[in-house]
């Protein structure tokens, strides 16, 4: 099954990248998550199979990297409790707001999708 991918649509055509990103910039400021000290890896719904396994993964390979996750939450839920932000001096920059857990997830992915597809095998009988 084949299918356009708009991520790689938009990332290779100029006009599509020139004028989305930086409306994505403007978004990403406006949604304030950097402001209480969180990366947007950090914001991934943990209920999915796909991404406690990712984390699971990230723990195992990149303990220090895991550990500093807990933390960026621990301080932006303390920031949501005192209804405040954190100094400016102490918000997450564009730069540092890297996908962290995205590689775990395209790997855990393509795992379950191969582990699906293998399940679903229809094997016709000989006759």
């Amino acid at each position: 099954m084949s299918f356009i991918s708009l991520k790689g649509l938009v990332q290779n055509s100029k006009l599509l990248s020139g004028i989305l990103t930086p409306a994505a910039k403007i978004y990403a400021n406006a949604a304030a998550y950097r402001q209480i000290g969180l990366r947007y890896d950090d914001l991934l719904a943990e209920e999915s199979e796909i991404v406690q396994e990712a984390i699971s993964r990230l723990e195992k390979a990149e303990p220090r990297e895991a550990y500093d996750r807990a933390y960026r939450i621990r301080v932006a839920q303390q920031c949501s409790l005192t209804q405040s932000v954190l100094p400016k001096a102490q918000w997450v920059t564009p730069e540092a707001d890297k996908r962290y857990l995205q590689p775990y997830i395209d790997e855990v992915a393509a795992e379950f999708a191969e582990r699906d597809a293998f399940d679903n095998i229809k094997v016709a009988p000989r006759h």
